[in-house]
């Protein structure tokens, strides 16, 4: 990031701009992810819990905050703010939108906004891209997936999944929606890698089939009650963190990001905790992993529950600001900061 201007600058990335600087650089954005999440299991962010903004008239319907600010080599504090209006969809528009505001840890001046539902959707996939690899060393790749939930995130997971090396050969999709599922398995034909892609017609023969299981739905409440439909003892990178029951949750090996921030808001983890009354069947998080203190069995399902931490937005944001800066490409909005002086 530039040093810090006399009179403050401010920019507004579009999300074109988002999309070509991280465009196909699927291993470079898991690098920034890793990082952040040693940055954070090190001590060095701060990353409140979010907040959610909630209508009566429109349950179904979110709005949430999450501010952060992530230390290490590349500072940055800021705020992302992400809506999920599943309505969205029947609309033809994404249920999902966000920006991301970045602010300069010397002067707390906003530096830019940027469009972020593109940063979202590639941290997360970037997340459950690390994790898959970090979860499944040492033993061969799994080259049977399964996708239950077919929207934006289980296609930039797919993208992360493959740009980092994954093959498979065979490719399972569930979704609640026909018309999704048979769009999102014509995409994965298209793209090629992922070997026989065959629709399931419910969510148990989409589970006991694959050894890797993405999780990406909407689900307000769990609706996978099952533990035997896990006795294979797949991987699930649960990133929508509200389908599986307490008693899958407690059936497996548990690892999440951050175990505060993921036992709360009623999600499966969080449901576990109150169901037992403890928090013993957190084995570690994603940190612990990455650094050997956490070594995964073999014996159980892993089930992989990352909560979103805005500090990962913020390792993303920052990377694309620096880079389009680097570029000369920044986008300033003149005069922004119009009252620059204390006596007028």
């Amino acid at each position: 990031m530039p040093p810090t201007p006399g009179v403050p600058s401010f920019a507004v990335i579009p999300g074109a701009h988002v999309h070509r600087v991280l465009d196909g650089r699927h291993e470079e954005v898991v690098r920034l992810i890793e990082s952040a999440y040693r940055v954070h299991g090190g001590g060095d962010t701060v990353n409140p819990p979010s907040y959610f903004l909630r209508f009566p008239d429109r349950p179904t319907s979110r709005i949430i905050a999450l501010p952060a600010s992530l230390g290490g080599d590349a500072p940055v504090d800021g705020i992302k703010w992400i809506s999920s209006f599943p309505e969205n969809v029947a609309a033809g528009i994404p249920r999902a939108s966000a920006v991301l505001v970045l602010n300069d840890p010397a002067t707390g001046y906003p530096l830019a906004c940027l469009e972020s539902s593109i940063i979202s959707a590639a941290r997360t996939a970037a997340s459950a891209a690390l994790a898959a690899d970090r979860l499944t060393e040492g033993r061969d790749r799994p080259r049977r997936i399964g996708f239950f939930g077919t929207g934006l995130i289980a296609r930039f997971i797919h993208q992360y999944l493959v740009g980092t090396g994954w093959s498979f050969e065979k490719t399972g999709v569930y979704d609640l929606s026909d018309e999704h599922a048979r769009g999102f398995a014509e995409h994965l034909e298209r793209e090629g890698d992922n070997g026989t892609v065959t629709l399931h017609t419910g969510p148990e023969q989409l589970i006991r089939s694959s050894d890797v299981i993405v999780f990406a739905t909407v689900a307000a409440a769990p609706h996978v009650t099952d533990p035997g439909w896990f006795t294979h003892n797949p991987l699930v990178l649960h990133v929508s963190l509200r389908d599986l029951s307490p008693q899958v949750i407690l059936a497996a090996t548990n690892v999440v990001d951050d175990i505060d921030h993921c036992l709360k808001a009623e999600t499966s983890p969080h449901l576990a905790e109150q169901l037992c009354g403890n928090r013993e069947f957190i084995d570690g998080t994603l940190y612990d992993v990455l650094t050997g203190d956490l070594k995964i069995p073999g014996d159980r399902p892993v089930v992989f529950s990352p909560f979103g931490l805005g500090v990962l937005d913020l390792a993303v944001g920052r990377h694309i600001y620096d880079t389009l800066h680097a570029d000369g490409e920044l986008a300033v909005v003149d005069g922004f900061f119009h009252e620059m002086r204390r006596y007028g």
